[in-house]
């Protein structure tokens, strides 16, 4: 006698976000999983078709609007494919202030990731505000987690003017020159947020979440861990320079999902925080390799939890190279670079905390931008994520439902896949059908 084979679902119908919704659809049949569907549903905006006909000066502030929370990525990673298009070198200064102002960046943008969206799920919490007052080590978190955030802040808007739209950074350089004389207060800052950066690497280095899926890993190397120079390697080793990087991308298209996926040298790839450190972990700043040690040993490792105490050693990093780099650097007046109008192809490729951030531009020889192409990491993060899931899934396919959607839910927030969202799903409706 023929059996109708019996299906059923869950969906996970929105993410809630200060920018983007995302979703998840699960489907299994006759005890297997059929198919995952992670959907990153916020509309299009056609930023790339946007800035065609505008002027290659305006670019990297346009672009920066792609973002409320790392803005400063875009305008860093769109600065350089300016530059590389009119065939511009920035001074050593103006790489230093940019090495700078991303610090500032990671610092505050996984300290928002790790503290406020993660951090709950490791103590039963549902918010980050419910930590209790009065229990030793969540007072002591609670107050780091705005102290750590505030110290990036600062160190951003001291060096580019603000923490999110800098206004004084732009391809060819920066309009206004830090103060030297407010150095000592921002060094301050940095010092005193250590121990806090120390107790939060001791927290993820300690926590019991855990889900291993052997995956390939792609990163900027380089000899400093700089996230804005560098050659891109994978797991096997060297791939390419930063211009090549978009000829190793195979652009895949999903249906149901807003943002296109990709695949590197033909496989699924994972970019962030674990694939920093699993390339280039010999690179960190001496004082954080020193301190972070025992963490350290941790990796290379394909736990995709570990993503976060990689981002919380890479917080550590920020801060011990901005502290070295502001007690040895004396800032001087220096005018920008003028741009030319001349035609020209430039890419512009940085680690933004997510992950590797591509921008390529093409202008005509009147400065006109008339292409431009624009990768982001958590587009390219995506396929991978459902990968992950699948494989969760199926080893856990008798877990209770509810259970299974919660680690759903931390599986997507390991990866940091919008920090300027706030990563909880709000409804899931759940459907049997025979």
């Amino acid at each position: 006698m023929h059996q109708v084979s019996e299906l059923s679902k869950f969906s996970i119908d929105e993410i809630t976000k200060v920018e983007g919704a995302a979703g998840l659809d699960v489907e299994f049949r006759d005890g297997k999983v059929e198919s995952v569907k992670f959907k990153i549903e916020e509309y299009k905006r056609f930023y790339t078709e946007a800035v065609k006909g505008k002027s290659i000066s305006a670019v990297p502030q346009l672009l920066s609007r792609i973002c409320g929370t790392c803005s400063n990525a875009h305008l860093l990673a769109s600065s350089e494919a300016v530059e590389r298009t009119l065939g511009l070198v920035p001074s050593e200064q103006t790489m230093q202030l940019r090495d700078l102002t991303n610090h500032g960046l990671i610092i505050r943008d996984h300290a928002l990731h790790l503290y406020i969206f993660c951090m709950p799920d490791l103590f039963g919490k549902d918010s980050f505000l419910e930590f209790d007052e009065n229990d030793p080590l969540e007072h002591d978190l609670l107050h780091d987690a705005f102290a750590v955030k505030a110290a990036g802040n600062h160190l951003a808007i001291y060096i580019a003017g603000r923490s999110v739209h800098a206004p004084f950074m732009m391809a060819g350089g920066f309009a206004k020159t830090p103060d030297n004389t407010k150095k000592k207060e921002i060094i301050e800052e940095l010092k005193s947020i250590r121990p806090a950066v120390l107790r939060l690497i001791d927290v993820y280095q300690n926590a019991p979440l855990s889900f291993v899926r052997e995956s390939n890993y792609v990163a900027l190397k380089t000899e400093d861990f700089s996230y804005l120079e560098g050659d891109i390697w994978d797991e096997d080793g060297f791939v390419t320079d930063e211009a090549g990087y978009r000829d190793h991308l195979e652009r895949v298209v999903i249906p149901y999902s807003e943002a296109s996926g990709y695949l590197f040298k033909g496989r699924s790839y994972r970019l962030g925080a674990l694939a920093r450190l699993n390339i280039n972990r010999q690179s960190l700043h001496e004082n954080t390799r020193r301190d972070a040690a025992e963490a350290l040993k941790k990796f290379p490792s394909h736990d995709i939890f570990l993503n976060n105490l990689a981002q919380a050693i890479g917080i550590l990093h920020s801060v011990d190279a901005a502290i070295e780099m502001l007690e040895t650097i004396d800032f001087h007046d220096e005018k920008p670079l003028v741009l030319p109008k001349k035609a020209g192809v430039g890419v512009g490729v940085i680690e933004a905390p997510r992950g590797m951030l591509f921008h390529k531009i093409e202008v005509n020889e009147e400065g006109i931008v008339t292409n431009a192409d624009i990768i982001m990491p958590t587009g390219q993060n995506q396929i991978t994520i459902e990968y992950d899931l699948k494989a969760f899934l199926n080893d856990n396919i008798d877990m209770d439902r509810d259970r299974l959607k919660l680690e759903c839910e931390r599986i997507i927030r390991a990866y940091d896949p919008c920090m300027s969202c706030a990563s909880h799903f709000l409804t899931v409706n759940w459907s049997d059908k025979k």
